[in-house]
């Protein structure tokens, strides 16, 4: 089954336009666990926008499910994560400028400082993904790192016109079966929502997607556990029809 992590950046986002205490991102990451997400994300950007240093000892200390820590590959995030420990760091690229993060790493660029980056994550036993376009010379370059995982960007095609979506989804399935054949670990996020995320499921040895704003949103309307029940429905029946399918 591929699981499901809960990005609650958007919680905070929401608290941080008044700066006021509510809404909290820990208790949605609660509720998000009580609703059967598989993980908890927090994206602790160097501008601190939305989620907050004293939040990712919160949710840390608050869930039982693995926190996974999105954060820039820098000196100062990279201590951070080493004070904090959690069960998982995705290295992610950074502008002060973006909205939201626009594409992947630069691993191929980057080789040596990210490689050291994941070399003292590893060290102290937390497991590292990286954030990467599905692009062949990035997956390849991950691949030399050390990192166990990638996380494939899935921002273009979700953003992509209908008649450029499968176009776009084709190229994530290749990535995904580039990612195994180096002997990567795949997950995928970003854009995905309650419509174009079934057909992700279609990437090949897809272990975990990563989703916020579109569960957030829902969450306004409905509540976070409705809204987090809803897209682990989406997942699982997916995955029952691949199921009957390879069964024939």
């Amino acid at each position: 089954m591929i699981k499901l992590g809960v990005n609650v950046d958007h919680v905070a986002t929401v608290r941080q336009a008044r700066r006021t205490a509510f809404p909290s991102p820990t208790e949605a990451a609660r509720l998000a666990e009580q609703a059967g997400a598989d993980g908890i994300t927090a994206h602790l950007r160097e501008d601190r926008r939305h989620i907050q240093d004293f939040d990712i000892f919160e949710i840390g200390r608050a869930i039982q499910i693995p926190l996974n820590l999105e954060m820039a590959a820098t000196d100062q995030m990279i201590d951070f994560a080493l004070h904090v420990r959690p069960e998982k760091v995705c290295l992610v690229p950074e502008k002060r400028e973006e909205l939201t993060t626009e594409g992947g790493l630069d691993v191929r660029g980057n080789l040596k400082e990210i490689t050291k980056s994941v070399e003292r994550l590893a060290k102290v036993g937390i497991e590292v993904s990286l954030f990467v376009d599905p692009e062949t010379g990035q997956i390849e370059a991950a691949s030399k790192t050390g990192a166990p995982f990638i996380e494939l960007h899935t921002g273009k095609y979700a953003e992509s016109e209908a008649d450029d979506r499968k176009n776009r989804l084709q190229k994530l399935i290749r990535a995904g079966e580039e990612a195994h054949r180096l002997g990567l670990r795949i997950n995928a996020g970003h854009g995905l929502n309650y419509d174009n995320t079934q057909a992700v499921l279609g990437v090949p040895h897809l272990v975990e997607l990563n989703i916020g704003h579109a569960i957030v949103s829902e969450a306004v309307l409905t509540g976070m556990v409705a809204a987090v029940r809803r897209m682990k429905e989406i997942i699982a029946s997916s995955a029952f029809v691949r199921q009957v399918a390879d069964s024939k």
